[in-house]
């Protein structure tokens, strides 16, 4: 009687076994599960303007070419929207979560009567991210742009710290953000093209694409004179139109990606300017997708395709410093992306789609690259040919922004 006993006992662990599998691996087990909250409506017909999405206390704030909306993150209810009037559309938006504001710029939509484009982004605002209210705007008077500069240079504006910043003509404009008076302006280099804004307590920084090559100004945050400039790759180069993105302000970080297959990397400076370090976008990680910073760190999703066992994709953590690699996880395989990448309160969160074994939520300790959590998504993530945009966290909720038209914008997800 005990063979058979054993074996029964045996059969049971096994098909218990397959079965907490199946369960883990299908959204349907507590504890290791992901379940959908509430999702956006769609948001019907879409423009060049800038969509976005962000994270407010416990607001969902949602922008698009044509206004801008805040919802309950819990249930989805709309609390406010603010509508853009007339014949106009946004052009870029910057967010201050402390401070509840949003800076936005406007162009006016179509072409002029003589068949021109229309005036660029010259006009400016300031929307509260509590109620939708405009708190100001400019008088639309600003230049569209001066020689030497680029279409982009009027869709740049930043928020933070105590202070708003936008492009004016052939200068930077500092403003107060929820009143809009003018805290200083200084001019751009001569022949300079602004391409990008962060700001930090200590300083404000413009990465910008000049007459020969693209160069990093700091500026003072109180009065905006100019504290350095220096090229943004004093051996090598970069491109003067090379697309410019300033990661972190706290300590200077731009990534730069030279058109048609240059080189790509993310450049390090010192408060005083001088060079730190430079991460690469290929290496022996693979080649880097995503980036975010936090805390004087670099973090990266890098997809390598070949070697043992590729194709597949990593979470690596570098210390800006010095660039060097402090740690990597394998998030990805071959039948799998891993899209998104959110980096808060020392935890680096991604998602991973895979259309053969189903979508799942990693979390991993910003330090050490210790996982913490692994839940699988009960209902898809993103359809079978399109991706994740981004994503936010609010407690125990996880929202996921999509990347492309035709879908609801973005889903609000629990652990469960």
């Amino acid at each position: 009687m005990i063979g058979p006993v054993v074996a029964g006992v045996v059969a049971l662990t096994v098909v218990g076994g397959v079965a907490t599998v199946f369960l883990i691996d299908s959204g349907y087990m507590p504890f290791f599960s992901m379940t959908t909250v509430w999702e956006a409506p769609h948001d019907g017909e879409s423009s060049e303007g800038e969509d976005g999405v962000w994270l407010v206390d416990d607001t969902v704030v949602r922008s698009r070419f044509d206004g801008v909306s805040g919802f309950d993150v819990r249930s989805g209810k709309k609390r406010w929207e603010h509508l853009i009037a007339g014949r106009t559309e946004m052009c870029a938006v910057s967010t201050d979560a402390t401070a509840a504001v949003a800076l936005i710029t406007y162009r006016e939509a179509g072409p002029k009567k003589d068949g021109a484009e229309g005036r660029g982004c010259v006009t400016v605002a300031a929307i509260d991210l509590t109620d939708g209210r405009e708190l100001w705007r400019t008088a639309d008077t600003r230049a569209g742009g001066t020689a030497g500069t680029v279409a982009r240079a009027g869709d740049v504006v930043g928020v933070g710290h105590g202070l708003g910043v936008f492009h004016d003509g052939s200068r930077l404009r500092a403003v107060d953000p929820r009143t809009g008076a003018t805290r200083w302006t200084t001019a751009l280099p001569k022949g300079c093209a602004l391409g990008d804004l962060g700001l930090a307590p200590k300083r404000v920084v413009a990465a910008m694409g000049c007459e020969s090559e693209a160069m990093l100004v700091a500026f003072d945050p109180a009065d905006g004179r100019a504290r350095w400039t220096v090229p943004l790759d004093a051996r090598r180069g970069v491109a003067a139109d090379a697309e410019l993105s300033v990661l972190s302000a706290d300590p200077p970080t731009v990534w730069f990606d030279e058109s048609d297959g240059g080189k790509r990397a993310a450049l390090t400076f010192g408060p005083d300017g001088r060079f730190r370090s430079r991460v690469d976008a290929v290496g022996d990680y693979g080649s880097i997708v995503r980036t975010a910073t936090e805390n004087g760190r670099l973090f990266a999703i890098a997809s390598y395709e070949g070697g043992q066992g590729g194709p597949w994709e990593r979470l690596v953590a570098f210390d800006l410093a010095d660039g060097s690699e402090l740690w990597r996880e394998r998030v990805g395989n071959g039948t799998s992306d891993v899209d998104a990448l959110e980096v808060t309160e020392g935890r680096v969160t991604t998602v991973q789609t895979s259309r053969k074994y189903g979508d799942t939520l990693y979390v991993f300790d910003a330090a050490t690259g210790d996982e913490e959590d692994d839940r699988a998504f009960r209902d898809r993530v993103v359809g079978y040919a399109e991706h994740v945009g981004g994503l936010l966290t609010h407690q125990d909720l996880v929202v996921v922004v999509r990347g492309y038209e035709g879908a609801p914008p973005f889903t609000v997800y629990e652990r469960w």
